[in-house]
């Protein structure tokens, strides 16, 4: 890890920064660990291919964010899949996330439920009303003969980053802070979507994690104090965060860190590149028709005799024959 000494990074220009990136970092005095996410390009690419609703969006573009610093943690060649079931209007909510950094989503939803909602409420939707009561599931899935991982957290009426606060205490025993925003920028004539998201833990020294002793051997002023004080005091600096801090393209994912830690001293790990990718193609989808009958196709038609089928995380639509399927 690299000591951010000044919080100045930043390109001289004043050009944007580089986006689509998780940095992991750790606090000096107090060795907590954490991640810390950017996405510009990679977010809007996934936003924008859909028609959902606005506010159907925000959520999906912090479950993305919230994927994408979990996911990032993967040790192998694998995925992670993060997957809502509630009876909320946002009924589902689903991302997949690679370890080599690409991932895609996509939601379900109640769209008059939520039309009538944002009639009533307006601007006052919070990620809460939206997603109701049920379960968020974490799935690690390490690929191959490899048996799957799922550690699953009751959702009750609160927020991702509440939820994922909650397995983490439950589930592994970590206390943690999680804060996730979206925002839409306009930027080069056009409105586009970005997404952030902070994640510092306190790992103590029974979960094998112990406070890393000053490069240059002096004393900290911080050794003698007792673990869940230098834990209250991070998680305090964390939750001065601003939401625009998070989204912002002319501030640096190091910067915002020093920002917030420079009392403690923080050190950052070389950034991890993400992308929007999604895995499907025409002969994926045509092998998934062919489980199907030829008359139950046919009642699929399109005017033109054609079969459309519609990827439900990019909305590539695939375009097939009947004849392709053994149909007339």
């Amino acid at each position: 890890m690299t000591d951010v000494a000044t919080g100045q990074a930043g390109t001289p220009s004043g050009d944007p920064l580089a986006d689509d990136v998780v940095i992991a970092f750790q606090t000096v005095q107090s060795g907590a660990r954490g991640r810390i996410v950017r996405l510009g390009t990679s977010v809007d690419t996934v936003l924008s291919s859909h028609t959902y609703p606005e506010v159907v969006k925000r959520v999906l573009g912090e479950a993305i964010a919230l994927t994408a610093m979990l996911g990032s943690q993967l040790k192998f060649d694998g995925k992670l899949i993060l997957q809502t079931n509630t009876d909320g209007p946002l009924r589902v909510v689903v991302v997949n996330y690679q370890t080599s950094g690409s991932f895609r989503g996509y939601a379900s939803f109640d769209a008059d439920a939520i039309a009538t909602l944002t009639a009533e409420r307006q601007e006052r939707i919070t990620p809460a009303d939206l997603i109701g009561s049920g379960y968020m599931a974490l799935t690690i899935d390490p690929g191959g003969d490899m048996e799957r991982y799922q550690g699953i957290v009751q959702i009750a009426g609160n927020s991702l980053s509440e939820a994922a606060q909650e397995y983490f205490r439950a589930s592994e025993q970590i206390a943690s802070f999680i804060k996730l925003t979206v925002a839409r920028v306009f930027a080069g004539g056009v409105w586009r979507w970005r997404a952030g998201g902070l994640m510092v833990q306190h790992l103590t020294a029974e979960g094998g994690h112990e406070v890393p002793e000053r490069d240059d051997g002096a004393e900290s002023g911080w050794e003698a104090e007792p673990a869940e004080e230098q834990w209250r005091r991070v998680e305090a600096l964390a939750r001065t965060v601003e939401d625009h801090e998070l989204t912002d393209p002319m501030l640096t994912p190091e910067r915002l860190l020093f920002r917030l830690f420079h009392e403690e001293g923080v050190r950052v790990a070389p950034e991890q590149t993400v992308q929007a990718k999604c895995g499907c193609t025409r002969d994926h989808v045509g092998m998934f028709i062919k489980q199907f009958k030829p008359e139950e196709l046919a009642d699929l038609r399109e005017p033109d005799g054609t079969l459309v089928v519609t990827c439900e995380f990019c909305a590539t639509p695939y375009r097939f024959t009947i004849e392709e399927f053994g149909g007339t």
